[in-house]
């Protein structure tokens, strides 16, 4: 490559860039209302869950259970006479689950028996009754204990768990899914910033130009990846900020450690775009193949919100081939754990391999003729 050609090729790159607010556009403000869009809308925490409460026989020991639910930041209690308007409530949607205390519940708790405690949860979401489920065992082992030091007597529990929480351990979903959902963004907008861009360029006619320049199809790749990925970078670094500062996702790891992964997946995911500017030679083409190809197959397969290995055996197959993958991993463990190497080289090495696969893919189908 000649250098000279590179660096003019790279200006004029840089000049375009600065002349069409369009890439700014896509490479600072779309993760920027991506992140705020999908960092506050999407969560996995179940938090002020309406809920019915009805005690067929009102006494202390009922308002004693229910003033748990009432002080819990995961409920929002409604109070009902009896199990027919709760029901009614249940069915129209206006509370997620019924706690009932049946007549003999008294009685049963303070002899000491099993005191039943009836609970109906809206399975429809199934993800959200197992969280009810789970947050109700933990107000109803909460009261049993108050129950115990009120009589001076010892809780009698077959099993003592003692349970540690590692790498998230406030349980946020936004510390796990901030670091997956920058992935996702940044694997659309890597190949936006390219597949839309030299696209356009197909379409005004100016590629011709630079078919008939005295560059080698090989400069001209780079001096359009070049410009790019420095622009991607700056959305990636806007994506990390916005994390820590907005969010308040920890980042553990160290910060070269995850721009120098971020720079290897920035390469695979600005490649697939060069690909598809290669392919598709109209933006509106262009932008749909790049929405199907990149931002969907991250979503679904790249473990962001859907576990890996829950998926059927054919489709785990399959998300080995999505860089997105291997990226949402890295973050994940960079934020969250730190500097796990076993698991940030292996990804690395993918990610590497994933970008020489579509950058040398995008050199040798690519050539210097305009049919």
């Amino acid at each position: 490559m000649n250098r000279q050609r590179l660096r003019g090729l790279i200006r004029k790159e840089a000049l375009q860039i600065l002349r069409d607010p369009s890439s700014i556009a896509i490479a600072f403000v779309m993760p920027f209302v991506l992140l705020l869009l999908f960092g506050y809308g999407v969560s996995l925490d179940a938090r002020h869950v309406p809920i019915a409460l009805v005690a067929a026989h009102p006494t202390a020991q009922t308002s004693g259970l229910f003033s748990g639910f009432r002080q819990s930041p995961y409920f929002r209690p409604r109070t009902y006479a009896d199990m027919v308007a709760a029901r009614r409530a249940l069915m129209k949607g206006r509370v997620d689950a019924i706690i009932w205390l049946r007549p003999d519940f008294t009685r049963k708790a303070l002899g000491g028996g099993a005191a039943p405690v009836g609970v109906i949860a809206n399975g429809v979401n199934a993800n959200n009754a197992r969280i009810i489920e789970g947050y109700i065992q933990g107000v109803w082992a909460s009261w049993l204990a108050a129950q115990a030091r009120e009589r001076g007597q010892p809780l009698v529990v077959p099993v003592d768990v003692r349970s540690r929480v590692w790498f998230n351990p406030a349980l946020r979903s936004h510390d796990y899914l901030v670091p997956g959902l920058i992935a996702v963004i940044m694997t659309l907008i890597g190949a936006l910033l390219t597949a839309l861009v030299v696209a356009r360029e197909w379409e005004r006619g100016t590629m011709e130009a630079l078919m008939a320049s005295p560059a080698t199809i090989t400069e001209i790749l780079v001096g359009k990846l070049v410009p790019y990925f420095f622009l991607g970078m700056g959305g990636m670094a806007l994506s990390v900020v916005m994390a820590i500062v907005v969010f308040a996702v920890p980042l553990v790891g160290s910060l070269w450690v995850l721009f120098l992964c971020a720079a290897l997946f920035l390469l695979t995911a600005l490649g697939m775009g060069l690909l598809i500017s290669t392919i598709a030679r109209n933006q509106f083409v262009a932008g749909m193949i790049a929405l199907v190809t990149t931002y969907l197959p991250a979503f679904i397969l790249s473990g962001f919100i859907f576990d890996i290995h829950s998926m059927p055996w054919p489709i785990r197959i399959l998300t080995h081939i999505i860089a997105a993958r291997y990226f949402v991993s890295t973050l994940q463990t960079l934020f969250l754990a730190g500097d796990v190497w076993p698991v940030i080289a292996r990804n690395m090495a993918a990610l590497a391999v994933i970008a020489v696969f579509f950058l040398v893919t995008v050199a040798r189908i690519s050539h210097k003729r305009l049919d």
